[in-house]
């Protein structure tokens, strides 16, 4: 699986904008809607070398006072189905079947 590495700036919110979220039950942040504002990003084939580099940004001197983050996300291969979509093998076969759209 490959991974993204992505070191970002983290969004001030007022103690005011905090309490009225709360109390509404809302997020304050929510990345899906509006990301925070990316200042690196790096790609990595596994988990370990993913790792490696998040701790690498990680001594970046913004990152380490608070004022950026850094985060390791899982990319999804689009070429790969799950095994629910694959079709009918043929016995002893261990390969899901490749096809082409």
């Amino acid at each position: 699986m490959r991974f993204l590495i992505v070191r970002t700036d983290i969004r001030t919110a007022a103690d005011d904008d905090l309490a009225a979220i709360w109390a509404g039950g809302g997020r304050l942040r929510d990345e899906q809607t509006a990301p925070e504002h990316r200042r690196q990003i790096v790609r990595a084939d596994d988990l370990d070398a993913a790792l490696i580099l998040a701790r690498a940004l990680s001594t970046v001197g913004a990152v380490r006072s608070g004022r950026q983050r850094v985060k390791v996300l899982p990319l999804r291969d689009t070429r790969c189905r799950p095994p629910a979509e694959w079709q009918e093998q043929p016995a002893g076969t261990s390969a899901p079947p490749r096809t082409t759209r």
